[in-house]
């Protein structure tokens, strides 16, 4: 049976490569912190240890991210979905995310920008690599430092302890599923 296609606008392409994690990414300049939520983000390299984010090219945080040359990737679960859409609404140009949001600066290991205490997971990132790519930079990190809560990762996060927050696209959030599937 062949299964019917319909176009997808090129406004709404990307979207199809959705849901997508979550992430709060934490950048200071000058002892001037700030958050930027992103759904933007991915594994690049296991040897070294790279990930990649993509930040608007107008975005406060690219300038504090391209100036310092360091970030914090840190995973947020579901309970913080009020303070992940507010990092994604507001600009820390105008206000202090880690007040407006309630959350906590913890301090790091390797990186001078903080890590967020509420969040359950936390990769501290040095740039390596800055790619331009259209309206956005990919800045490649490489890991330096990584943490997590005890008991909620072995090897992967344990479904059954947290829920992730997954982009949709726009303001449209959803979570993992409980449901685990063993490949055959």
């Amino acid at each position: 049976m062949v299964e019917l296609k319909e176009n997808v606008s090129l406004n709404f392409a990307l979207r199809l490569m959705y849901p997508r994690p979550t992430v709060l990414v934490s950048c200071a300049l000058d002892g001037k912190p700030n958050i930027i939520t992103l759904a933007w983000s991915t594994p690049l390299s296991h040897c070294p240890p790279l990930l990649g984010i993509s930040v608007g090219l107008e975005r406060y945080s690219h300038e504090l991210i391209d100036k310092s040359g360091e970030f914090v990737v840190n995973i947020p679960t579901i309970d913080l979905i009020k303070q992940t859409i507010l990092c994604g609404e507001r600009s820390g140009r105008e206000v202090d995310k880690f007040k407006e949001a309630n959350l906590t600066p913890l301090p790091s290991l390797k990186v001078r920008a903080p890590s967020i205490l509420e969040c359950v997971a936390h990769l501290e990132c040095k740039v390596v690599q800055r790619i331009h790519v259209g309206d956005h930079t990919l800045f490649v990190g490489e890991v330096l430092a990584a943490r997590v809560n005890e008991g909620l990762f072995k090897r992967v996060f344990n479904p059954e302890k947290i829920q992730l927050i997954m982009h949709l696209g726009s303001r449209d959030f959803t979570t993992n599923e409980l449901k685990l599937r063993k490949a055959a």
